[in-house]
């Protein structure tokens, strides 16, 4: 499995702003090969901003990298520079190769 997160330093006062565009826009990765699952998480609030990250979960890097040269991933880009004024910075971004998983109930 292979984890790709993206952080996002958002501007006090424009959580609510940056929530409704991820909350409301189509992703498309339903139709990518290799997708299992997108998460939005909400991190700690400092003095400027409030820190997100985006974390999608694929069956390998080979997946990902598919998607991020897919006509999905520009379709399901292809409004992010609308949002800058929310950001502080540009998303940082990290990819990760799983190496353990642990469920419940597993030996």
């Amino acid at each position: 499995m292979y984890i790709a997160m993206n952080r996002f330093r958002v501007a006090k006062g424009s959580e609510a702003a940056f929530e409704q565009v991820w909350l409301t826009r189509d992703t498309h990765l339903d139709k990518v090969p290799g997708f299992i699952e997108f998460h939005l998480l909400r991190g700690p609030e400092l003095e400027d901003h409030t820190l997100y990250a985006s974390h999608t979960v694929w069956a390998n890097h080979a997946a990902f990298e598919a998607w991020t040269k897919s006509e999905a991933f520009r379709a399901a880009h292809h409004k992010a520079g609308d949002n800058k004024p929310l950001y502080l910075g540009h998303p940082q971004f990290e990819g990760f190769e799983v190496m353990q998983t642990v469920g419940r109930g597993a030996k």
